[in-house]
């Protein structure tokens, strides 16, 4: 597979090219960007943008440690942008942005941890 949003070889590294280390990364992380994306939509509907900022922070960080990077740069933008409180117009399209990344990566990421548990 042609890996468009993750990066396999930072995650390699992260884990330390133990594939079982790589499965449980890919399993938090599909658990966590979803409830972090069902708070941001809940968050958003109350505009209640400080803790919006604070959850693109944390999103942030669980799409650096696979190698997200413009996703993560989005999410940093994101995350500034809310806390500010500014350009509250363009916080519905980078929660949606988020939601189909996060969505596509983990269909790269289960192939990922197939092709790796494979070769162990």
């Amino acid at each position: 597979m042609d890996y468009k949003l993750i990066n396999p070889s930072y995650l390699d590294s992260v884990a330390g090219d133990d594939p079982q280390i790589i499965a449980e990364i890919v399993s938090m992380f599909k658990e966590q960007s979803s409830e972090i994306y069902m708070e941001m939509k809940t968050l958003h509907s109350k505009d209640n943008f400080k803790m919006l900022g604070m959850l693109a922070h944390k999103a942030k960080s669980s799409v650096a440690i696979l190698g997200m990077s413009e996703l993560a740069a989005m999410l940093k933008r994101f995350e500034l942008s809310a806390k500010e409180g500014i350009e509250p117009e363009l916080y519905g399209s980078f929660i949606e942005r988020y939601h189909e990344d996060t969505g596509k990566a983990i269909t790269e990421l289960d192939d990922l941890v197939r092709t790796r548990l494979k070769k162990s």
